[in-house]
């Protein structure tokens, strides 16, 4: 006997099958939302009137380890870092590679002398992590988790008072092993560990983060993720994918009680022809549909 399925019944199916779907799809949520906080290079942040509404409190921003020496890199810090101030904005400070010699690690002592002049020039900074991406390619720290972890004793002994990210690691390749290897020769047991979770947040999927939540102990700050406009040839440009990416981004950040801050990348837009755009708005100033993400979120997510 043929069977036949009336059209209440067929929307009822469909209804479950809908559900299933997204709870496959999507992380399950933690018990507390992260707070949030948003990175970008370029000081005019502060000034638009688009992030001045959001009432964002956290930035953040890469500052070349030997950042006083340049007359341009000191300009750039002192603007950003100013208009942060005026803003009432708290910064978070991540160390990286020179900008003449990207290659070359400092010393210890070198990087001590960085760390103590920036402290004094700006006593009113606590939060930093000691080098931005530890693991990636293009910093003279990668596959030398020791000289990562050297650089983060010189940051602890000399900022006690400051809350310090101890390894900021990109989710590629073999990160756990790094880790690992980091926190033989790390002193005083860090609890504090930063993620930056491109992938998981553009392949939707929660790997990565996963993998750092059962690598170490403590709470982890995701210091820079988001949805990705464009990446080379991999991510072809596409402001609708990035804000559904950006909507994935914040269930990702739900998923361990653990995760307590969440830093956005970035603010301001590129090119089309850039290699690399993660931005909210383009470079106009126009919001992209994953800044209305971001406005609809800090709702419910602590700023």
């Amino acid at each position: 006997m043929k069977m036949t399925m009336s059209r209440r019944a067929r929307l009822a199916l469909v209804a479950v099958v809908g559900v299933i779907g997204l709870s496959l799809a999507a992380p399950p949520l933690g018990s507390a939302a992260p707070r949030v906080g948003i990175g970008d290079q370029r000081s005019q942040m502060f000034f638009d009137p688009h992030f001045t509404q959001l009432r964002v409190k956290r930035a953040r921003l890469v500052v070349p380890w030997d950042w006083y020496k340049r007359i341009v890199d000191r300009q750039r810090v002192f603007q950003w870092l100013g208009a942060a101030q005026v803003a009432n904005v708290s910064p978070l400070i991540a160390f990286e590679h020179s900008r003449v010699r990207r290659h070359q690690l400092p010393s210890t002592t070198a990087y001590q002398t960085s760390v103590r002049l920036f402290r004094r020039t700006f006593p009113w900074i606590r939060d930093y992590s000691p080098w931005n991406e530890v693991n990636n390619p293009s910093q003279p720290t990668f596959r030398k988790p020791k000289w990562a972890a050297f650089y983060y004793n010189v940051l602890r002994a000399n900022c006690r008072s400051c809350t310090i990210v101890a390894a900021d690691v990109l989710d590629v390749g073999r990160f756990q092993a790094y880790l690992k290897t980091f926190l033989r020769y790390a002193k005083g047991k860090p609890r504090l560990w930063g993620l930056h979770n491109y992938r998981d947040s553009n392949r939707f999927r929660s790997t990565g983060t996963r993998a750092l939540l059962r690598a170490v102990r403590g709470a982890v700050w995701l210091t820079e993720t988001g949805g990705i406009v464009k990446f080379g040839n991999v991510l072809p440009w596409s402001p609708r994918r990035a804000a559904k990416a950006t909507k994935y981004m914040f269930q990702l950040a739900r998923i361990s009680g653990r995760i307590k801050r969440l830093y956005i990348y970035a603010w301001l837009g590129e090119k089309r022809s850039a290699r690399f755009d993660a931005g909210l708005v383009d470079l106009r100033g126009k919001p992209r549909p994953a800044y209305y993400v971001v406005r609809n979120a800090l709702r419910v997510f602590p700023r």
